[in-house]
């Protein structure tokens, strides 16, 4: 296939969260040599990029998003020289290698919060958002947490309030000082003088605050809540327009990208999590000097229901311009997918293969999470043995991250292949028959089938870099054409255990075959059995 467009625009991205996905140490906890060891399994799946989750330097309070050093690898993770390994080996495989930056807070041990908190004068005293409480001692103003409570913590050194937008233990960084945007991308210059090929950007629309510290309003009786724990979390009683998404921000980002642009073919992809999500991707990633793509949580929440999928693809498609959306059906943060849009009694054989051919057919670009190509559920983790403290505090209505978090399963042993120690969260007994081991051997196992999707899409230009038109009025079944100047495709897909048949939504000339999906066409009707798909061209 000829490539018109760089080579993130319609990649492939495949998330490794490195505490879970291989143990070569045998302390229970996955490292950078791990991961290397497994390249070649990730290569094979067809894959244009991997991510890698953060592995700095860190007390780990919030497993590697508090930063404690910008420039250096976490001993549990291995050494620099095994990050340089990762970096050749990646690159040898023709692998791209993008790895997190979690910039808008660091560690409380960070030495520029140890040095900012010992007085209101030292050279870095400006570097995190302090204020003066109000008369009567209380915070500043009703800013809230993502973790819970407060988002302001009380310094008896400073005798001030400093803001975090989660733990306590992660400072918000003040980004309207000049000399804290400019250390940022110093460290960002040291990656990518390592050779990396672009960055994820945690929370990047949280870096600016308001500077008046106003209050944020009230979600209106009657109106949704926001985008972070559905509603049992009293963060998304407000609407959050003054402690993030500033206008600020997009002269950063318009730095990032000129750092960028030094460095030929890399890439930025932001996380936005925001009351008007579609409305921050467009300002984010228009034009050409912001970043290249970001992704939200329209298709990282519970709802899946068909008339809600393609309100969201008709969203994006109208309301993002020329900028670039970056789709995600699971993470390390939420529940996987396979388990959240689960409604009783799905085909776990069938179910996350069409998951996977929807989040192929979307125009965009994709970053798949480890474990997703297996099929895997959520995994159960008693309370006794949770990690997260997201789930520790809000539990049991909400039970965290870790679930989404547990090892990825090699082979059918109670520790999955994944250490000769502790695993630092429990193999789920129920993962085993999705061992890798064992769907190598199986031609039709979920990971043999998505492995040869992805295959097949790599090749079609009209998935990778066409236009979309959604159908409406197709009831149950996902409909949409993709097109370029070569190749005019019809994708049909159905997420249901129920037998589809529906009008042809346009005229085709052939079906498309390689794909492994089994929808067909009788008369003038397309039938879509359970869990499949049909692709043909028009």
């Amino acid at each position: 296939m000829t490539q018109s467009q760089p080579w993130w625009k319609g990649g492939i991205i495949y998330q490794i969260y490195p505490r879970s996905f291989m143990d070569s140490k045998g302390d229970g906890i996955g490292d950078l040599r791990g991961a290397t060891g497994k390249l070649p399994y990730v290569a094979s799946l067809g894959v244009d990029a991997i991510w890698l989750s953060p592995f700095f330097p860190s007390p780990m309070k919030d497993f590697g998003y508090d930063v404690s050093d910008y420039r250096g690898v976490d001993p549990l993770f291995g050494t620099m020289e095994d990050f340089r390994a990762l970096v050749s080996e990646a690159h040898r495989l023709n692998l791209k290698v993008i790895i997190d930056q979690v910039i808008s807070h660091t560690s409380d041990v960070h030495p520029w919060f140890e040095e900012s908190r010992r007085s209101r004068d030292n050279p870095k005293a400006d570097w995190f958002v302090w204020a003066d409480p109000k008369p009567d001692g209380t915070p500043p103003n009703n800013w809230l947490s993502i973790f819970g409570g407060s988002a302001w913590a009380w310094d008896t050194r400073r005798g001030q309030y400093y803001l975090h937008n989660f733990l306590a233990s992660q400072p918000d960084l003040n980004f309207h000082n000049p000399e804290v945007r400019q250390a940022q991308l110093d460290n960002m210059r040291f990656w990518l003088d390592l050779g990396v090929d672009g960055f994820r950007l945690d929370t990047v629309n949280f870096y600016f605050h308001n500077q008046n510290l106003a209050d944020n309003p009230a979600v209106p009786a009657g109106e949704n809540k926001t985008f972070v724990a559905q509603g049992m979390n009293p963060y998304t009683y407000q609407r959050h327009v003054n402690d993030l998404s500033q206008p600020e921000n997009i002269g950063f980002l318009n730095d990032l990208r000129a750092l960028m642009d030094e460095y030929p073919e890399t890439t930025l992809v932001g996380e936005i999590g925001d009351d008007r999500p579609l409305e921050r991707m467009a300002e984010y990633t228009s034009g050409d000097d912001r970043l290249h793509m970001a992704y939200s949580f329209d298709l990282l929440s519970d709802r899946h229901e068909p008339e809600y999928v393609r309100d969201v693809v008709k969203r994006y498609q109208q309301g993002l311009g020329d900028g670039w959306p970056c789709w995600a059906l699971s993470n390390h943060d939420v529940v996987r997918v396979v388990s959240r849009w689960a409604d009783g009694g799905e085909d776990l054989r069938l179910y996350p293969r069409v998951l996977m051919a929807l989040l192929l057919s979307l125009r965009g670009s994709v970053s798949m999470y480890q474990g997703e190509e297996l099929g895997l559920p959520e995994a159960s983790v008693p309370y006794e043995e949770l990690q997260d403290p997201y789930g520790i505090s809000f539990w049991p209505e909400f039970r965290g991250r870790d679930g989404c978090r547990t090892p990825i399963v090699w082979e059918p042993s109670p520790k999955g292949g994944f250490t000769s120690g502790k695993p630092w969260l429990p193999v789920d007994r129920d993962h085993l028959e999705f061992a890798v081991s064992k769907q190598e051997a199986d031609p039709e196992s979920t990971l043999n089938s998505v492995r040869r999707l992805i295959h097949w899409r790599q090749q079609q230009p009209a998935l990778v870099q066409g236009d979309i038109t959604v159908f409406d009025d197709t009831g149950e079944a996902l409909c949409w054409s993709r097109k370029t100047t070569e190749q005019f495709l019809l994708v049909a897909l159905n997420l249901t255990g129920e037998e589809l048949r529906l009008p042809l939504p346009c005229a085709i000339s052939r079906p498309l075959e390689g794909h492994g999906f089994h929808g067909y066409v009788e008369g003038s009707q397309l039938v879509l059995p359970p869990y499949q798909a049909f692709f043909a061209e028009t």
